[in-house]
């Protein structure tokens, strides 16, 4: 048997040490890249089957992977297309030749092929220091051969007895990369790149059980073929032929023990470019962080990346699901996919189709999509604040909720609160509560006046505010504990003090007096003798900036957390009571009606509460 020596065509010397290194960024992608390649072959043969070039039975075509710890290799092996001598010449020793462009390029039509670069066969050296390649081909009369390379531009070429059609990948593991040499290691890179490749995946043997024949109430556990992957994964069906029971278990076959998806889109385009997937609304709530990085790109059915957010917006990441498109390569940089047209594309086209989805629900199953707001509200508001195109087409199903759970749309809560809360410049005022326990007294006294509040306490709502500010110039957002109830919603109208200015003054005083906190303020009002002797108000401007820098992380320097105590001067308690007392007697009232002050803002803790509870118990 004569052997036949050459090498490899490459432009450098060095070319092994720059595909170990540099070729990918994960050592681990070797797997994918081999496996890929046996699922073109498998392909091919289909596709000349199909033309009647390939002829005889096909038999199974599975790829099956084996793991030899003792020999320390790795053996992908596939029953496709093959290669003759001359095809081995071509495609192995031509570095960046692809042989999966070219098919492409003759069977265009009927191809879906994975492998376009040429240089995935070539990932195997980043784990192998030696690599066997035993094929024959599908043509007949062909010979089977050996292609053998050691990591260097020369390799050998032999004669071999090999009976079966197809390719063998052996590769001899080096000793730093060992690891790849542990079954679950293997397992775990199946499991993350291959699930859902076309082809059935073999990887060893699983137990099952199977009843047993001679007594049903009995079951006899027997080995099978370990299939590890799905070759006909749902978003590649046509929607028509699915039921909702069938998106729930794919959900929970990507995200095992999850909770069930609110609803889905079903993605299904072929021009101008190709894209498929299913993207799922989970139940987001405040957690945004814990669900991003939960949409799979793949191409082609083979894993990439759960890093999309150069493909799809930032708010669209808080989606799970697959996005699949051929036209996003396996190996692109960052920079490329942001610069690329298709890419710009699939993102449009991904956020109209979720828009469109939101939008058909709305109109469709009102009921239902409000009861599912607190779930999606969070996603809704991050995208009308991160994405101008979603927020022109989000802010017909965006919804606000009172504390009376009445939903409106954005525009028909403008038009509901137009007559009573309409203040002296013309403003639309909102009145909001982010707790509506913590803020009941506060909530009482608008709703005394007919006001209506909304209920914000989702964690995006206070860039929401400012977002529907700047383009509603006619609406200003107020927490209602910022002031007292006359000047939440400043009107022309205004209520005189039963009390003369040196009463007041006096009141004042005696508020000063007891006074815990130097960066309150101690204001009066004249309110209503029905609402609260003494109030605690935050102001919007100062609070909303705290709030907001302590979101991202970050203190707000030097500001204190001031508050205003406001004295209701038209209050019967002072002018039939405290004004009338003196000493030790006025101060304990006055302190007394702080504490209620500060206890109704929830500011009231520690020590401090513990008196006022002891106190309270003595005059009962």
């Amino acid at each position: 048997m004569s052997t036949h020596k050459g090498s490899i065509s490459v432009q450098t010397e060095n070319i092994f040490p720059i595909i170990k290194k540099f070729l990918y960024s994960d050592q681990e992608i070797f797997l994918r890249e081999l496996i890929s390649n046996a699922i073109d072959a498998t392909t091919k043969l289909k596709v000349l089957s199909s033309k009647g070039e390939c002829k005889g039975e096909l038999g199974e075509l599975t790829i099956e992977i084996s793991v030899n710890k003792k020999a320390k290799t790795i053996t992908i092996s596939d029953k496709g297309i093959g290669m003759t001598r001359d095809e081995v010449e071509k495609y192995l020793n031509q570095v960046a030749f692809s042989s999966a462009q070219e098919f492409i390029d003759k069977y265009k039509e009927d191809a879906n092929i994975i492998g376009h670069f040429g240089l995935g066969f070539y990932s195997a050296f980043m784990v192998a220091n030696k690599v066997d390649v035993k094929t024959l081909s599908y043509k007949e009369n062909s010979e089977a051969i050996q292609w053998s390379c050691e990591g260097e531009p020369e390799y050998t070429i032999d004669k071999i007895k090999k009976t079966k059609r197809g390719t063998d990948i052996i590769l001899h593991i080096s000793p730093d990369a060992e690891e790849y040499l542990e079954d679950s290691k293997i397992q775990s890179l199946l499991d993350k790149y291959c699930r859902f490749l076309p082809v059935e995946i073999k990887f060893g043997k699983k137990k099952t059980y199977l009843p047993d024949e001679s007594d049903e109430k009995k079951s006899k556990e027997i080995e099978v073929d370990n299939i590890v992957n799905n070759p006909n994964p749902l978003w590649k069906k046509q929607p028509a032929d699915l039921t909702d029971e069938d998106y729930k278990a794919f959900y929970n076959e990507l995200y095992p023990y999850s909770q069930p998806p609110l609803f889905w889109i079903h993605l299904n385009i072929d021009y101008p470019f190709n894209l498929t997937g299913v993207l799922y609304f989970p139940k987001i709530n405040n957690a945004m962080e814990v669900q991003k990085n939960k949409i799979q790109l793949y191409s082609n059915q083979v894993y990439v990346t759960d890093d999309v957010k150069e493909i799809v917006p930032e708010f669209l990441t808080l989606l799970h699901g697959i996005i699949d498109s051929p036209d996003i390569p396996l190996n692109v940089s960052r920079s490329y996919l942001q610069s690329d047209h298709n890419v710009k594309k699939i993102t449009g086209y991904i956020t109209r189709k979720v828009a469109e989805k939101l939008q058909q629900i709305f109109d469709n199953q009102r009921p239902e999509f409000e009861d599912k707001w607190n779930d999606i509200g969070t996603f809704i508001k991050y995208g009308m604040i991160t994405d101008e195109k979603f927020a022109e087409k989000a802010v017909n199903f965006c919804l606000l909720k009172n504390v009376n759970n009445v939903y409106h749309t954005i525009e028909s809560y403008k038009e509901h609160i137009k007559a009573n809360q309409t203040d002296k410049n013309n403003k639309l005022v909102v009145l909001y509560t982010n707790n509506a326990i913590e803020h009941d007294a506060y909530i009482s006294s608008a709703k005394a006046k007919s006001y209506d509040v909304l209920v914000l306490d989702q964690v995006l709502d206070n860039h929401f505010i400012q977002q529907l500010e700047y383009k509603n110039t006619d609406l200003r957002f107020v927490r209602v504990d910022a002031d007292t109830v006359d000047k939440l919603i400043e009107k022309d109208e205004k209520l005189e003090s039963v009390l003369s200015s040196e009463e007041i003054e006096k009141l004042v005083s005696s508020f000063k007096s007891v006074l815990r906190d130097e960066h309150a303020e101690i204001t009066t009002a004249a309110l209503s003798p029905d609402d609260q002797p003494a109030t605690i108000t935050k102001p919007e401007f100062m609070r909303r900036m705290k709030e907001m820098q302590a979101m991202q992380g970050m203190s707000f320097g030097n500001f204190p957390d001031s508050f205003n105590l406001v004295i209701n001067t038209n209050h019967p308690i002072y002018s039939q009571k405290l004004l009338k007392m003196e000493g030790d007697s006025q101060k304990e009232l006055t302190n007394y009606l702080y504490d209620l002050a500060l206890l109704n803002q929830n500011m009231l803790k520690g020590s401090e509460l513990t008196k006022f509870i002891s106190k309270t118990i003595n005059l009962l």
